[in-house]
């Protein structure tokens, strides 16, 4: 077999079959595609591309699936699935994907379908191209085209379509081979040490149960060095995006790009060019370079001045930065709203672009990002007992709400910094909090808010069995999760709330959950909206830990106002768990109002 020398992993050996799909035109591009966009410009050692990595990534699912005992079968689509993962990956990463969340009007559509990612592309490019050359089909055999197919699944963790679930999880998964390559290979080429991850630990952590990847041991110590492991991956993850992602110099490098690119598709699209068209070949037939000598041909000067910038290393500086501890639970829960949804984000950044530049006296680029990619599904088995990560391990529902709360709002200038600018940035401030509540009813008006009527479950249940006496507040403190998962499933079936709680659930772990669900949980946990608090309770000769749900006074305040934008839809809420109050588990707690109003 031939071998690929790699820096990270050593010798890596290829099929040939995997050598025939390497030569490929689809993955050549692969190795003119920057694994980090533009972060080389803050960390010059970060040039590696998007080919080194799906090479790594075959190293470690062929890791994992050898660790399972998979069958050779299984483990020949497990690495093919592995090296293709990225296939469809646009000129400079999730750039691209950005400009298609924010002007819906330039995304692309194949087959009366709008690709709006990546992954769509993936599944697209590996269903309907590599079953089509000679020479892999000849190589894949009589069944090409469905092992393509079967490719293309697992590729994109798409499991709920898959007859083996866990061979998709082993690429596509909350612990997964494309995870621990890129921790490993962007700290490698960036310099950032974003602390151990031991490939071998996680992987010998690892196993099968009821077709699912959990982690877990047979003695006590094995199941604590199985925690462990999990949790430096995701101290990893959350280091990632502080010092990496959240880098003023890469979050810089990524506004500049985005505006010229954002300025070029608009003048290409006047000139009568079909920009849908283009914008597909961004993620099929571009590169790198491709995409900035598109800019420098069809934008106008400003976006040409921006590339040439860039080409020559010249970054905007970072005026102003605000993270979340200078914003208050209220707008911090607005803003998070407003980067998860591309118009009104690009809404945003654009009036605050103009209100600073009258203020600071000269151009200025705003740019708005978020965390993402928390732990939703990882299973652990401890003993008899299986159960979700972030409920066996403290430090790791703690570092889900440090990813959660990570908001990162910059202001970038080619003009340098003055005195002045920090004399008035709390009157900016002031701007944000009264800009964000106005883009949101822009919001509502266009889409229904999940994170906002999952916020209106809490604001009712309070309202419900809250009381106040002598000064004291007595509210309720809800002391199981999966309830909250039932009575958001139960209010999604009613016909009148069925967009308003557009969650998808399964039952793969015997019980109804949903992925997204969680991920809002802990986003009104970290924004300010509700407290999380720990409980420990024996199970089976175990300790075992919980977590129980308050609202917050700045929670209270804000589902307050946004209650006026639901009323239908809260008097359905209420007339729900009205009928099933005396089943919703919960605990009362007092505190003094006065104390409870200056938690703020």
């Amino acid at each position: 077999m031939p071998l690929i020398i790699d820096p990270i992993h050593g010798h890596i050996p290829i099929s040939e079959l995997e050598q025939t799909v390497i030569n490929t035109p689809e993955m050549a591009r692969l190795r003119r595609i920057q694994q980090l966009g533009l972060a080389d410009l803050a960390f010059p050692g970060a040039n590696h591309t998007r080919f080194e990595h799906s090479i790594g990534t075959l190293f470690i699912a062929d890791k994992m699936a050898n660790a399972f005992g998979l069958g050779k079968e299984d483990i020949v689509k497990v690495r093919m699935a592995a090296l293709l993962h990225d296939i469809g990956h646009c000129a400079f990463s999730h750039v691209v994907e950005s400009v298609l969340k924010r002007n819906p009007a330039y995304q692309p559509e194949i087959n009366s379908r709008k690709f709006l990612n990546h992954e769509m592309f993936t599944k697209h490019i590996i269903s309907n191209s590599f079953h089509t050359k000679d020479e892999i089909a000849g190589k894949a055999g009589d069944y090409a085209k469905s092992f393509f197919n079967e490719i293309a699944l697992m590729a994109t963790g798409d499991i709920g379509s898959l007859p083996k679930p866990y061979l998709g999880q082993i690429i596509s998964n909350d612990i997964d081979a494309d995870r621990i390559d890129f921790l490993l290979r962007d700290s490698y080429h960036t310099g950032v040490s974003l602390g151990l991850v031991d490939v071998d630990q996680i992987v010998g952590s690892l196993s099968l149960n009821n077709g699912n990847i959990v982690l877990g041991g047979t003695l006590s110590y094995d199941e604590e060095m199985a925690l462990t492991a999990a949790e430096s991956m995701l101290i990893a993850r959350a280091h990632h995006y502080s010092a990496i992602i959240h880098n003023p110099g890469t979050q810089g490098a990524r506004a500049m790009l985005l505006y010229a690119l954002e300025s070029s598709l608009e003048q290409y699209g006047v000139e009568g060019n079909d920009v849908r068209k283009t914008v597909s070949e961004f993620f099929t037939s571009y590169n790198d370079s491709d995409l900035l000598n598109f800019i420098e041909i069809n934008g106008d000067e400003s976006a040409k001045k921006l590339i040439m910038n860039i080409r020559h290393g010249r970054i905007c500086n970072a005026i102003s930065r605000f993270n979340h501890k200078h914003l208050n639970p209220k707008t911090r829960m607005a803003l998070s709203t407003i980067a998860r949804h591309g118009n009104a984000k690009k809404m945003f950044e654009d009036e605050l672009a103009k209100r600073f530049a009258t203020m600071y006296g000269a151009p200025v680029l705003v740019d708005l990002d978020v965390a993402g990619g928390i732990p939703k599904s990882t299973r652990v088995k401890l003993g008899d007992d299986e159960g979700f990560f972030y409920d066996e391990s403290a430090l790791a529902n703690g570092l889900v709400r440090g990813i959660s709360r990570q908001i990162s709002l910059c202001v970038f200038s080619r003009k340098e910094n003055n005195p002045a600018l920090q004399e008035a940035s709390y009157d900016f401030l002031l701007g944000i909090q009264k800009l964000s509540p106005e883009l949101l009813r822009f919001i509502r008006n266009e889409n229904y808010l999940p994170i906002e009527g999952l916020l209106l479950v809490f604001y009712s249940i309070h309202r419900m069995f809250s009381s106040e006496e002598k000064g004291v507040l007595s509210m309720p403190r809800l002391r199981n999760i999966a309830r909250i998962y039932r009575i958001v499933r139960e209010l999604g079936e009613t016909e009148k709330l069925r967009n308003l709680f557009d969650y998808r659930f399964h039952d793969r772990y015997g019980f109804y959950y949903s992925d997204k669900l969680f991920e809002d949980i802990q986003l009104l946990v970290a924004m300010g909206m509700v407290d999380e608090d720990l409980r420990y309770y024996e199970h089976r000769g175990r300790w075992k830990q919980r977590y129980e749900y308050v609202m917050t006074n700045d929670g209270l305040e804000y589902a307050e106002h946004i209650a006026q934008y639901y009323q239908p839809e809260l008097r359905i809420i209420g007339k729900h768990l009205g009928m099933i109050k005396h089943s919703i588990p919960r605990d009362t707690v007092s505190i003094a109002l006065r104390r409870y109003k200056k938690e703020k």
